[in-house]
């Protein structure tokens, strides 16, 4: 053996010895999806992904188990599964069905745990009713797009959306396709059927993998919990309770407090998670103004205060589900009308309890506690009652600016009024022209001889 095939030998066994190195310091990023798919488990997902691209990763595992869920966030995660830089595999750890089985079939390697399954992946709506053709026309169209993409069968894809594809020795004509694990890998749609993630480095040929796993922080589960149907609809109530009852006990403040802290702990979340949009959310509180003024500037119950409610009932439920404005195709199915019944019971109900307890809340003792009142008393002019027919066309003066309520005097004693031109400044003289619902309507005396 001469010098140069000596040396050519040894710079061979040195690139073997390197490139085994690489194989066994190979990062790894393990990431579980156990839940719906949905707001939560696309933040996870994308947080996740970027943090996988900081470190480098060669491996991106995701650990599936899921129902489904929305297809717009499935096709979030299936769009960043198809374009990453980094080998991606799926392990199917139990189920896979719906938007999962998307997920699923966009990635690199997908494995499946013993008694796992994939498939049933039609369009359906909250009740699990199958919705029309067009929904499963379009989601064929991803699974089709998704299979070819990596490489599999795109009929077989097909099969887990329309039951009318026939697959012979897989399943019956007229059903939709799951597969268990052993017939998954058998048409090749899974690679292997494993028992642990170490069979899957294996079988990928990494043999000392690097795993970072990646965990889901506290801000994440308490946005998970308070973007929750049931606590949502707890929010929306002290939402409303709180406008109700500030409403109904003008200067309190506390109502307002508790209100404004609902409503943050209800529309942060959801905007973090890409949902309630800033329209939505101006929406709601020009449904606040319009009701406000509709109580304490025009008098009755007309058109504004109609258009109020409507404003604050669909800034509330639209900001709970994916739209475009007013497209809502990206949405769940059945989600806008779920959402619309939650805030629409839990408006009623918090109106409900006001009524019932409300006044007793009020008038607690711990509730005194938290709030701060000056006490008006009679003997310094100051009146909690207004005699009705006897201050009708009595003259006065305005004691306080009246933008458009505020204070007045008549022979000695202080009243609340609410001026019908909008404003009065204080010592202008007033006159009283009507009086509803324990106010008083008052206008300048001037602009009366005007």
């Amino acid at each position: 053996m001469n010098k140069f095939t000596k040396t050519f030998l040894t710079i061979l066994f040195l690139m073997s010895c390197f490139a085994i190195t690489a194989v066994q310091a190979q990062e790894v990023y393990h990431v579980r999806i156990h839940d719906e798919i949905g707001p939560a488990a696309w933040r996870t997902f994308d947080k996740a992904t970027k943090r996988a691209s900081e470190l480098k990763s060669a491996y991106l595992l995701v650990e599936l188990n899921t129902f489904g869920g929305a297809v717009n966030y499935a096709d979030s995660i299936r769009s960043r599964l198809l374009n990453s830089p980094m080998k991606t595999v799926v392990y199917i750890n139990h189920n896979a069905a719906s938007a999962g089985a998307l997920i699923a079939m966009a990635s690199d390697y997908i494995y499946m745990q013993k008694g796992a399954s994939i498939g049933a992946a039609s369009v359906v709506d909250a009740k699990g009713e199958v919705l029309p053709e067009k929904y499963q026309s379009y989601m064929r169209g991803l699974m089709r797009a998704t299979a070819e993409a990596k490489g599999r069968d795109p009929k077989i894809a097909e099969a887990f959306v329309d039951p009318s594809v026939s697959i012979p020795n897989l399943k019956p004509d007229g059903k939709l396709l799951t597969m268990t694990a052993d017939e998954a890998v058998k048409a090749g749609v899974a690679k292997a059927e494993v028992s642990a993630n170490k069979e899957i480095f294996i079988d990928l040929g990494i043999r000392k993998p690097t795993v970072t796993v990646h965990e889901v922080g506290m801000i994440d589960n308490i946005i998970g919990f308070l973007i929750n149907p049931v606590v949502s609809g707890a929010l929306i109530l002290l939402i409303i309770g709180g406008i109700y009852a500030e409403m109904q006990t003008p200067g309190i403040g506390f109502a307002l407090a508790v209100a404004l802290i609902a409503g943050a702990l209800f529309f942060a979340p959801l905007y973090m998670e890409g949902l309630a949009a800033h329209w939505e959310i101006a929406l709601f509180f020009i449904g606040v103004i319009l009701i406000a003024l509709e109580i304490f500037v025009i008098p009755g119950f007309g058109v504004t205060g109609i258009l109020g409610i409507i404003c604050l009932v669909c800034g509330l439920a639209f900001s709970m589900v994916s739209n475009d404005y007013f497209d809502f195709k990206l949405a769940h199915p059945g989600m806008l009308f779920n959402s619309f019944l939650i805030v629409i019971g839990s408006m009623f109900l918090a109106v409900i309890l006001m009524v019932i307890f409300g006044k007793n809340i009020l008038k607690s003792s711990a509730f005194k506690r938290l709030v701060l009142e000056d006490e008006q008393k009679s003997d310094q002019g100051y009146t909690s009652s207004v005699s009705k027919a006897d201050l009708l066309h009595k003259q006065g003066v305005a004691k306080t600016v009246l933008r458009p309520s505020g204070k007045i005097e008549i022979d000695g004693v202080w009243y609340d009024a609410v001026a019908l031109d909008g404003f009065i400044d204080a010592g202008d003289l007033i006159y009283v022209e009507k009086h509803e619902n324990y106010n008083l309507f008052v206008r300048k005396i001037e602009e009366l001889k005007g």
